[in-house]
């Protein structure tokens, strides 16, 4: 029985839907929403009918009918702390999505989409799955050094969990039963240390906290930062965007594309090597301190998302950390919609368990 499934998935400039027949992907579309579009709307949630609309289209276009979907599954957002897994959209989570609880990112339109489409296809429900803030941390992970400040845990949580299972599966082993340290390398890059299947210390990288990526400035001397901060020089908008979004490589060459500087890098400019090898020597200091948190030598060392692809990238972390663990996998590029079909594949056959939100 071939099971209709649509996955939608809101970024800050694009909006990506798919259609899956189990999980065989049977259509994919991303959606591009310039900057003259987005700039009419005040807030990120004020672009929901802009965005459902388009999704719609989308589909009519596609000449998908409406009333052939059996599940309607939407990326998870900036919600409160959650355990991992599958949870149904309720009207609490609604409203903290609106709001933003945890911040504002295009996510939050998710849940909120995925929930007014699933109800006009004549669905009961509709999902989300391991949000970004998935929080299986540890006590002492929590602890920042000031009672002031807590540590939290925000992080590309969707694809670690499914690049793990996935590692797992291939060696048919249980995802509960192995001990892995998992870099995500993308627009930022999250290392999550993944103890017996939950992840109990991993970096806040949405924040910037770190190692610096192509747009994010990663952990910066905390001096600096008071000083910058008090100058007057900047607003606070300016200064946050500094660190997120116009940090990392942006700052340095004015641009976040990572295969331009390795390509750079390979042709003999010795700025972008140098900086190249400094990501790529933050990335392994993290995953080092994770291995240490870990307190016992890692199944694996993963290595997955966007940056995984560059094999001169990968290789410059493999020769700092290859003597931390027995296997250093890769698994290049990040698979939002099948990481998201197959959870809505595991609900249809009743191998998960849909939590409530509250």
């Amino acid at each position: 029985m071939k099971n209709r499934i649509l996955v939608i998935n809101p970024g800050s400039t694009s909006t990506k839907i798919a259609v899956f027949e189990n999980t065989r992907q049977v259509c994919l579309v991303n959606i591009k929403h310039s900057s003259e579009e987005l700039n009419q709307f005040a807030a990120i949630t004020d672009q929901y009918d802009f965005r459902k609309n388009m999704i719609v289209n989308e589909l009519r276009n596609n000449n998908f009918d409406l009333n052939t979907f059996v599940l309607v599954m939407g990326r998870g957002g900036l919600i409160k702390p959650v355990l991992s897994g599958v949870y149904a959209v309720n009207d609490l989570m609604k409203e903290h999505l609106r709001i933003g609880y945890s911040g504002q990112h295009a996510s939050n339109l998710g849940g909120l989409i995925a929930d007014s489409i699933a109800h006009d296809m004549g669905l009961s429900q509709a999902y989300v799955a391991d949000p970004v803030v998935v929080d299986e941390l540890s006590d002492v992970a929590r602890i920042s050094g000031h009672p002031d400040f807590e540590r939290v845990s925000i992080f590309h949580a969707l694809n670690q969990k499914a690049i793990a299972r996935m590692y797992a599966g291939e060696r048919d082993k249980k995802y509960e039963d192995l001990n892995l340290v998992i870099a995500h390398l993308g627009g930022g890059i999250s290392v999550g240390v993944h103890k017996l299947g939950r992840v109990v210390d991993v970096n806040q990288a949405l924040d910037g906290e770190g190692p610096f990526s192509p747009e994010r400035s990663g952990t910066l001397p905390m001096n600096q930062i008071i000083d910058t901060c008090f100058s007057g020089k900047y607003t606070r908008n300016e200064i946050h965007s500094m660190i997120v979004g116009k940090g990392g490589y942006v700052a340095y060459f004015g641009t976040n594309n990572a295969l331009d500087i390795e390509q750079r890098a390979s042709a003999g400019d010795a700025k972008a090597n140098l900086m190249e090898e400094a990501m790529a020597y933050q990335t392994a200091k993290q995953i080092g301190a994770s291995v240490a948190a870990l307190g016992i030598k890692p199944d694996a060392i993963i290595l997955t998302g966007g940056l995984a692809r560059g094999k001169p990238f990968v290789e410059r972390i493999k020769k700092y950390v290859y003597w931390m663990a027995d296997e250093i996998a890769v698994h290049q590029g990040e698979d939002e919609m099948q990481a998201l079909a197959l959870n809505a594949v595991m609900i249809l056959e009743g191998k998960v368990e849909v939590r409530e939100y509250k």
